[in-house]
């Protein structure tokens, strides 16, 4: 089962132990007053009286700590680390909370702590932390948390759910088998059937179903409307495939998608409100990145005139497709070398060798896309929004890839949810992936979305993932 947090679908199991985790770090701060004043729990109310509330305190505590978690990759179903990266990642995320907690409670005097409590609830965290994931992962059985599914449908539609082969989109349902529709081809595995007698309700009733997914290939031929209404009004979810495939996936399935579920599914919002918010955060986000930026900017543009020599450009110009498929010229630190692309527009490829020695340092660490924050200011890009593209790609991608030119339709982005899910793309095979996911972006697109996708691109800049 999922739950629906910041526009992401999150399994239930993830959602719990974050919640669990959270009280633990309140829970963690409390202790460490008791240890840290060599006080019980009854003497607390006097350490109230003297210091303030400690509940406020512990909220923020938590809050930050399971932030810096969330933007660790610690709260990410797709999360393929082995136990050691997972600890590293659990400790620089403490070590980040550590910061900014001290900075918390000395930019808010009525949020202060004593430092030695801070560093005590800080260690207890830790201890707290690493235990809840032990337990978790050794308690809690995942089968609680899934939904168990039955697929109206065998035909094509319905194969798509039997495409899903990554363990992070099987996590939190449960397949209990297909059931054909009459006048349907069989195209999912003959194992997978179930033979059904004609009452749906009986049938789920009888395989303990939570959740009815529609995947019939022609729904103008027997649609079962009076036993779907009886399933729905029996309790049992009814979803069309698309709908299940997108919150499973995190992507909208090309494969399978038709026009009208578009025009009328919920999502993509674009009202002036979402606007404002957007263009607010955009500046809010580019400042705070150009402030704290201008070091590594300033060291990076030094670096690459060392290299280069004083007459080669640290900066480029290149034309990319924006808002509505208008051209514009994105500004990034240069990368490769001044003759990279004498003969014509190129893919980036893997160990590229027109890619500079400093340019390999400054792609791993993102930093080659810093000077996008004037593309934000200037308007022409987001801050969180899909990669912009070049127009020959786009030329050439929109001709064999359906719905290509839709991504157009919002500001391409410096990130987005395609550059935290899919690694970089460097064929046309990598930008029909990407583009399920920027069109699940532009299809659920909020505030807290965007703020949600801002805290993980963390991840990406400190692990380098996706990079090339």
């Amino acid at each position: 089962m999922r739950v629906r947090i910041l526009g992401q679908y999150v399994p239930a199991s993830l959602a719990v132990l974050a919640l669990i985790e959270a009280l633990l770090c309140f829970f963690a701060l409390y202790a460490a007053v008791c240890i840290r004043f060599q006080v019980g729990v009854s003497r607390l109310p006097k350490l109230v009286e003297q210091f303030g509330p400690l509940w406020p305190r512990g909220v923020a505590f938590s809050a930050i700590v399971v932030t810096c978690l969330l933007a660790f990759g610690l709260y990410n179903s797709r999360q393929r680390t082995q136990l050691s990266g997972i600890v590293a990642r659990l400790l620089l995320a403490l070590m980040v909370s550590s910061c900014a907690i001290a900075a918390l409670f000395y930019l808010v005097p009525s949020l202060h702590l004593f430092r030695g409590v801070a560093a005590l609830a800080v260690v207890l965290a830790v201890c707290a932390v690493l235990t809840s994931r032990i337990v978790f992962a050794r308690v809690a059985d995942e089968e609680i948390f899934k939904r168990r599914v039955l697929v109206y449908g065998s035909g094509y539609a319905a194969a798509a759910i039997t495409r899903l082969r990554r363990s992070a989109d099987r996590h939190a349902f449960a397949l209990v088998g297909f059931v054909r529709a009459p006048g349907e081809e069989n195209v999912v595995p003959s194992d997978r059937m179930v033979e059904s007698d004609g009452d749906l309700r009986a049938l789920c009733e009888r395989l303990g179903v939570t959740e009815v997914v529609v995947a019939m290939d022609d729904r103008r031929r027997g649609f079962p409307i009076p036993e779907l209404l009886d399933c729905r009004l029996a309790g049992v979810d009814v979803t069309e495939l698309l709908t299940f495939l997108e919150r499973e996936t995190g992507r909208v399935h090309i494969d399978v998608l038709n026009p009208s579920w578009m025009i009328f599914g919920q999502g993509f919002r674009r009202d002036p409100l979402r606007l404002f918010s957007s263009r607010v955060l955009d500046l809010l986000a580019s400042l705070a990145v150009l402030a704290l930026a201008l070091p590594a900017m300033a060291l990076t543009f030094l670096a690459i005139k060392i290299e280069d020599g004083w007459q080669a450009p640290a900066l480029y110009r290149q034309e990319r497709v924006g808002l509505g498929g208008r051209v514009f010229k994105v500004l990034k630190f240069r990368s490769m070398r001044q003759d990279a692309e004498l003969n014509g527009a190129q893919w980036a490829q893997h160990a590229d060798p027109r890619v500079t020695r400093v340019g390999a340092i400054i792609r791993k660490l993102r930093i080659d896309e810093l000077p996008q924050v004037f593309n934000v200011l200037r308007g022409h890009m987001s801050f969180v929004g899909p990669r912009p593209e070049r127009p020959e790609f786009v030329a050439q991608l929109a001709e064999k890839i359906p719905y290509y030119v839709q991504r157009h339709c919002v500001k391409p982005g410096i990130t987005g949810w395609a550059q935290l899910c899919y690694p970089y793309g460097s064929s046309e095979k990598d930008a029909l992936e990407k583009l399920q996911y920027d069109l699940y972006y532009i299809k659920n697109n909020s505030l807290l979305f965007d703020l949600a996708i801002l805290i993980q691109t963390a991840e990406v800049v400190l692990f380098g993932k996706g990079a090339r």
